[in-house]
């Protein structure tokens, strides 16, 4: 009887994935073929439209007219000539230091200064470019949450269906987890196709899309992504990439006098020449484990070894093995009582203790609370800081997985209550660093250029990746270079 349920069960779930496939197949406007698409290109732009504040919220607006005009200007022209021309495409540069770009349904693309200040050329531009307007019109987003939507209803089936199967839950998620990895890569692997062809139409040496890749490739030279497997990377290799991009490029102008594609080196170079390189000091920094906040006027320290991410919405810091995780960020409850009710409400938390403190002259509710995962049972331990600070409530979360609370609470403590105002002129008026533009006066290596600039030999390496050349190529004379100052 048992079977005879779950093979019903099955039945009726395959048909309605089956019904599912039928009424939502769409011709891809990239392949021309037919695919499965739940998403309709009218939810895609709403999904961009509620998208966009949140990320501009979480990162900020870099405001530079120049840049600004330039990129609504190179992103419309590439857009009229993609594969999707009549979605309402919006341009934004991001307030992060963070390297990278990306893009949301219905046409909303982003490339943070930080990006911006990796690229030696409007084609390396153009190139990773075309790459996020590639995902748009290839509809990549919308095809990740369809996939994951049959494989959801899958999933589940299989939870109801077998008993047994709910002891490799876990697993069985990972497994979708690395499969929906592969299509990522797919869909990098296709954008970069549509970068090299997009750029190519409107002008500009794919090549150079190529030599962006390389740089990318240097710039994880030392540190832990170096050894990470690429099949493990939602993004293909970039020296992959680098090689890839560069047969696409070859291919992409076989036809075209290269004579005639643009490369602009120069202009763009001059459109960065002062922006903020790194972190901009006045959003908040780090420095010798302790992070500022010239705005706010606050300070705290941060545990040794841990890694800390910064944005304008939040503050996280985490240690290497990702034991446990702290967070700083601004509530807009009233007073620290009602935001640390609110905290129990939001999170669906299960209250263990709570005391109103005076903290460093400051209002403070600290409160120690858990959250249970109802399938499976586990615990999560949170000590929360609820703090009043300029008439602003602060809110400071630190959580590790029950059996690890102990171990990491020193670290949530010593954090958490050295949480002090800052009155320290030099930390409030620390300015940022920023790219400079030189001019070589002579042939000579970027090596020596920069010695001669007195750029540190422990800096030297980091100002070889934003160049994008190797420090014993030569650059020429009246050639412009990067160099990172105050």
């Amino acid at each position: 009887m048992y079977f005879d349920k779950a093979f019903s069960f099955l039945r009726v779930t395959l048909l309605l994935i089956f019904l599912l496939l039928i009424n939502a197949c769409s011709v891809n406007p990239v392949t021309g073929k037919k695919e499965v698409m739940f998403m309709s290109e009218a939810q895609e732009i709403a999904l961009g439209k509620q998208s966009d504040p949140s990320i501009v919220a979480m990162y900020g607006l870099f405001e530079n007219d120049e840049l600004q005009k330039f990129i609504n200007e190179k992103g419309m022209e590439m857009a009229k000539i993609s594969h999707r021309p009549n979605l309402p495409y919006e341009f934004k540069i991001l307030d992060s230091p963070v390297v990278n770009a990306f893009a949301v349904p219905g046409g909303f693309i982003y490339f943070t200064r930080g990006i911006l200040a990796h690229f030696n050329n409007e084609a390396e531009f153009a190139g990773v470019l075309g790459h996020e307007i590639g995902h748009v019109t290839a509809r990549h987003s919308a095809k990740q949450q369809t996939k994951a939507t049959i494989a959801q209803i899958l999933f589940i089936g299989g939870l109801v269906v077998s008993p047994a199967f709910r002891n490799f839950a876990n697993e069985a998620q990972q497994g979708m987890q690395l499969l929906f990895l592969k299509y990522s890569r797919d869909n990098e692997s296709q954008s970069d196709e549509l970068g090299v062809e997009y750029s190519t139409q409107i002008g500009y040496d794919a090549h150079h899309m190529a030599n962006f890749f390389n740089t990318l490739n240097q710039m994880r030279v030392g540190t832990e992504s170096e050894t990470l497997p690429t099949f493990l990377s939602t993004h293909p290799d970039p020296y992959d990439r680098f090689k890839r991009v560069g047969q696409l490029a070859d291919k992409a102008q076989k036809n075209i006098d290269a004579s005639t594609l643009e490369v602009n080196r120069d202009r763009y170079l001059r459109m960065i020449d002062g922006m903020i390189y790194g972190e901009d000091p006045k959003q908040g920094y780090v420095e010798n484990n302790r992070f500022y906040h010239p705005d706010l006027r606050f300070q705290f320290p941060i545990p040794t070894g841990w890694k800390t991410v910064n944005t304008p919405s939040q503050v996280q810091m985490a240690p290497a093995d990702g034991s446990a995780l702290m967070m700083l960020t601004l509530t807009d409850a009233k007073s620290p009582t009602a935001a640390a009710d609110s905290t129990l409400r939001q999170y669906n938390l299960q209250m263990i203790e709570r005391k109103n403190q005076n903290l460093n002259g400051m209002p403070v509710v600290a409160q120690v609370a858990d959250q249970t995962n109802e399938q499976t049972g586990q615990k999560i331990r949170i000590l929360s800081y609820f703090i009043s600070y300029k008439n602003l409530i602060f809110t400071f979360h630190g959580l590790s997985e029950l059996a690890n609370f102990d171990g990491n609470v020193q670290f949530f403590n010593q954090t958490m209550r050295n949480f002090t105002v800052l009155n320290d002129q030099a930390k409030i008026n620390k300015k940022p660093n920023r790219i400079v533009i030189k001019t070589a006066a002579r042939d000579e290596s970027l090596e020596n250029l920069l010695k001669g600039l007195r750029i540190s030999d422990a800096d030297l390496n980091e100002h070889a990746v934003i160049n994008g050349i190797a420090l014993d190529q030569v650059v020429k004379r009246g050639s412009l270079f990067k160099i990172i100052t105050k």
